[in-house]
């Protein structure tokens, strides 16, 4: 018998064929059998490139032959729906119960001996149908993933277009302004781009295809979301970012927005007292353009079949969207540290927020072991930002002597640490960052992997340690956002 390794199951590493046919040979297996995703592109030269390799390598290749996929029944809508759009309607599938997190392994050993919740048939006789039944024509038959998107829709009333708004997934379920021709011209006067331009492209998970889209749609979402002519420059720059604000992640993570620059008092922006609250119309209004647009440009975002998320995010009805407070800040401004010019108007994107720990000012003896708590309160598979009020960065400059938002970062860095056998315990950071460390993917990660268990290590990354001042100075309150800084685009480019 040959022992072979399906490369879907280390997809997450992002590897070239060739990097992938490398770790096969290193875990010294007889066969690579490639997915389609595992192959990154199809042409005929690449493909025999990659064949010649896997025979200097001593490997055979296997590709297309009968799978039993196995899921739980969790995600029914999700799987089959994602088959379909990969052209693989028929594709043989078996289902288990969920969940599977915090199960003993008698009780999922029971889940494989037991019966297929969706066919009622036993989950092996179901697996053994997959792997030895011939394939059908159906099958074997190739399919494209047709998808229509009319460029105007129609209704008997105002109030049936809003319901049908909704009933297409359209919305947030909160009241629109409906995207009609003439709104949409005038949200298309503020950018010099042209309607049919290709801003970008996107989608809600890694295994999904990216749709891409033009000027004109992303404009359709901003009148939607309420927003103004002048705030659309800042929304296509979101937009272009090809960052979902609607990613479809099971632990329901939503993105922050923050902008600076020269535009942040042209269109009026808050970055004192309440710009994290609903208090300012180009704040809302922006970062609710920016979850309209993602969720209906990727592709949409229905819970149960494109939208994941077990509880969901209160976050993302507005993706904590703001402005620095550049004026009140002891350090240099956010974009600037990302090697903006000071006058250049930037927007900056996080994904991944999820947690959150909050608190009032620095304490007057204990304020270094304060902060670490606070620290420890992020799961450590989600970097920390600092969101300062103005009152709580100068007490960081005075108290502790940080001139620069880089002497927090690293003060953060040396002092979030946790035991190795406790960061280790982490579900997210076992399923993340345990198989970048055990194949060498990420010498941060095989440091920590390689640690005592009680030897105390960094919690995170240093450069993913980020700091952004905002607030009314009304009092030092100040809180750490767990996720991850992804991306800044120029909005000036958008303009």
């Amino acid at each position: 018998m040959k022992l072979g390794l399906d490369l879907y199951s280390v997809r997450s590493q992002g590897w070239s064929p060739f990097e992938a046919l490398d770790y096969c040979r290193r875990l010294e297996v007889n066969v690579a059998h490639f997915g389609t995703s595992a192959f990154s592109r199809f042409d005929k030269e690449h493909l025999l490139a990659v064949r010649a390799c896997a025979a200097d390598l001593g490997l055979e290749i296997e590709y297309g032959i009968p799978t039993a996929s196995v899921h739980t029944d969790a995600f029914v809508d999700a799987v089959e729906q994602t088959a379909y759009s990969r052209g693989m309607p028929f594709q043989r599938l078996v289902w288990v119960p969920q969940p599977v997190m915090g199960k003993t392994p008698d009780e999922l050993r029971a889940y494989v001996e037991g019966v297929d919740p969706v066919t009622d048939r036993p989950v092996m006789d179901e697996v053994i149908a997959a792997l030895t039944q011939p394939l059908t024509e159906e099958e074997t038959g190739a399919y494209d993933f047709g998808r229509a998107t009319p460029r105007y829709v129609e209704a008997e009333s105002e109030e049936a277009l809003r319901r049908l708004f909704m009933d297409k997934h359209w919305t947030d379920y909160l009241p629109i302004v409906l995207p009609t021709e003439e709104r949409v011209e005038a949200m298309l006067a503020a950018t010099s781009h042209k309607p049919d331009e290709i801003v970008g492209r996107m989608r809600p998970t890694g295994n999904r295809e990216f749709w891409s889209y033009n000027v004109e749609k992303v404009a359709v979402n901003a009148v939607m979301a309420g927003a103004r002519p002048e705030f659309f420059p800042v929304i296509l720059a979101l937009a272009a970012s090809g960052v979902s604000a609607r990613g479809s992640t099971t632990s329901s993570a939503a993105n922050m927005v923050v902008v600076n620059g020269p535009i942040r008092r042209e269109i009026g922006m808050n970055w004192g007292t309440g710009a994290l609250g609903p208090y300012n119309e180009a704040n809302a209004t922006i970062g609710r353009a920016y979850g309209l647009l993602s969720q209906n440009l990727q592709g949409g975002s229905v819970p149960g079949h494109t939208y994941l998320g077990s509880m969901g995010n209160n976050y993302a009805y507005n993706s904590v969207c703001f402005a620095e407070n550049e004026e009140r800040s002891p350090w240099e401004p956010f974009h600037v540290q990302k090697g903006y010019a000071k006058d250049e108007s930037v927007v900056s994107v996080w994904s991944g927020v999820r947690s959150t720990a909050f608190t009032l000012g620095l304490r007057e003896k204990h304020w270094q072991q304060h902060v670490q708590h606070l620290l420890r309160g992020i799961d450590p598979h989600s970097a920390p930002t600092f969101v300062l009020d103005p009152i709580t960065a100068r007490l960081f400059v005075s108290k502790a002597g940080f001139r620069k938002k880089e002497d927090l970062i690293d003060w953060a860095y040396e002092h979030a640490t946790l035991p190795a056998s406790e960061y280790w315990d982490y579900q997210l950071v076992v399923n993340y960052h345990l198989p970048r460390a055990l194949n060498g993917a990420d010498p941060f990660y095989v440091m920590q992997h390689q640690a005592a268990p009680d030897e105390y290590i960094p919690m995170f990354k240093k450069d993913s340690i980020q700091v952004v001042v905002v607030g009314g100075e009304t009092n030092g309150y100040w809180r750490i956002f767990g996720g991850s800084y992804a991306k800044s685009v120029s909005i000036d480019d958008w303009r």
